[in-house]
C-alpha cells in the first residue's frame, strides 16, 4: 500500500467462493446494448457498490456519466432497464449470463487483504502475532484443492510407483518393520486422485489412504 495509507497490508489472501483466483469488478450491460467501450458510457447511468472506483475509472477515460450507489440486486436493475450499465463483482460470470448481461470490460481485480492499523503494526509483539495469523491463513488457502496420500510398497515396485506419483517436492519415503517394504507419503491435487489411485494399485501400491488437509505451509 502507499505510504500515506492509514493501514498496513500484512498479506494478500487470494481466494474466492469457487476458486483460488482474484475476483473482478466488471462493467456489464444488457446483451443487446449499444455500449461496447468506455467512451460509449457518456451520459449513461451506472449502478454499483464500487462508486468511487467507478468514478475514478470514468475520469481516467475522460468520460462523463452518472454513477449511483446500488444497495444490492444490481444485475436486476440493468436487466429491467432502470440503469444503462452496472459495475459488479464477478468470479465466473455465471450470474451475469443468467441475467442476460454482457461483460464490456474489467474495471479492476480484487483480492481479500489482511490489514492492520499502522500503530498496532508498529508494535513488535502485535506484528509478530499478525505474522503468525497470516501464515496460518495462507496455509489454509494453500491446502484448498489438495489432499494427502499414504501407501505401502515393496522395494521391487518402488520405482514404478514413484514414476506415477506427482508431489510438491519429493515424496516422503520411510522403512517399515519388514525390511523389503516402504511407506510413501505425499501431497497432490485432489482432482488427480480419481485417476491416480487405480494406477498406483496396479503399480504395486497397497494400503492406500487419502486424507484431507487443513493447512499446507510451504
Amino acid at each position: 500500500m502507499e505510504n500515506d495509507s492509514k493501514v498496513a497490508k500484512i498479506a494478500d489472501l487470494v481466494y474466492a467462493k469457487q476458486s483460488l483466483s482474484p475476483v473482478r469488478w466488471v462493467l456489464a450491460v444488457p446483451e443487446g446494448s449499444s455500449i461496447h467501450s468506455a467512451k460509449d458510457l457518456k451520459g449513461k447511468l451506472i449502478a454499483t457498490e464500487l462508486v468511487n472506483v467507478t468514478k475514478k475509472f470514468l475520469k481516467s477515460h475522460n468520460v462523463s456519466a452518472e454513477v449511483e450507489f446500488s444497495w444490492g440486486a444490481t444485475e436486476v436493475k440493468v436487466a429491467s432497464g432502470l440503469v444503462d450499465a452496472i459495475v459488479e463483482l464477478t468470479e465466473t460470470g455465471r450470474s451475469l449470463r443468467a441475467n442476460k448481461l454482457r461483460e464490456v470490460l474489467t474495471i479492476c481485480t480484487s483480492t481479500t487483504q489482511f490489514i492492520a492499523n499502522k500503530k498496532s503494526f508498529a508494535d513488535p509483539w502485535k506484528k509478530a502475532k499478525m505474522g503468525q495469523i497470516a501464515l496460518l491463513l495462507d496455509g489454509a488457502i494453500s491446502a484448498e484443492g489438495k489432499v494427502g496420500l499414504k501407501m505401502n510398497v515393496d522395494k521391487d515396485n518402488l520405482e514404478r510407483v514413484l514414476r506415477i506419483l506427482p508431489a510438491l517436492k519429493n515424496p516422503t519415503i520411510s522403512h517399515l518393520s519388514k525390511s523389503d517394504w516402504l511407506a510413501i507419503e505425499t501431497v497432490i491435487d485432489e482432482k488427480l486422485v480419481r485417476m491416480l489411485i487405480p494406477q498406483l494399485k496396479q503399480a504395486g501400491a497397497q494400503g492406500i489412504i487419502e486424507y484431507p488437509l487443513n493447512k499446507l505451509i510451504y
